[in-house]
């Protein structure tokens, strides 16, 4: 007897999974429609249901959050890194420009020709330095975009290890696109599970 309740159990059991496969399919249908024409011709019948049964238990729900969370403070970290380096550049600038302000102020009149004269061979390593600033600038930027690329071959690599439609690493700017298209979708499945509850989407 035992083993027809849990044979009944069973059955219940993919019932629900076959439901609520069925509604995350129809939803993400529904959201498909948001997308340019071009986007949702690539996203086929399969992709969805494989999509929609990748999002079944929810842990791709929670990978997803995790990766965004990362994201945002990778993102915030780099930005401070680079405005770190502005403002020491601007620090430098203004230092550089009081230095030569309070120099004319306090000198004599019949001096002031062979301060500029000094201020300006001054301002020859100057030019140099600012060179050498928009250089800095440069490799940070550089950096910034290698360590962007990085994150995002992780989070392609982490959601192809999970089951997720659609997703491998590459660098393919259309593929790219729409792998960001599917990382919307799951997003707003995500909001209207939260708003809504998670048995309806």
């Amino acid at each position: 007897m035992d083993r027809y309740a849990g044979a009944g159990d069973e059955a219940a059991d993919r019932a629900r999974q076959q439901e609520r496969h069925y509604q995350l399919l129809s939803a993400l249908q529904s959201l498909v429609k948001e997308l340019p024409s071009s986007f949702q011709q690539r996203l086929s019948y399969t992709t969805l249901s494989d999509l929609a049964l990748a999002l079944l238990d929810g842990t791709v729900f929670e990978i997803v959050q995790g990766l965004l969370e990362i994201q945002h403070l990778t993102e915030k970290s780099l930005y401070n890194q680079r405005l770190r380096l502005q403002n020491e550049h601007r620090v430098l600038r203004q230092t550089l420009r009081q230095k030569h302000l309070e120099a004319q102020q306090s000198c004599r009149p019949h001096n002031l020709p062979v301060l500029q004269a000094a201020q300006q061979r001054e301002l020859e390593p100057w030019q140099a330095m600012e060179h050498r600033i928009r250089e800095e600038q440069q490799a940070m930027d550089r950096k910034i975009v290698l360590e962007l690329d990085r994150k995002v071959a992780d989070q392609q690599s982490t959601l192809e290890k999970a089951g997720v439609a659609g997703f491998y690493v590459t660098t393919n700017p259309q593929e790219l696109t729409l792998q960001m298209n599917l990382l919307e979708l799951i997003r707003k499945l995500q909001q209207r599970g939260c708003q809504v509850g998670k048995a309806v989407l």
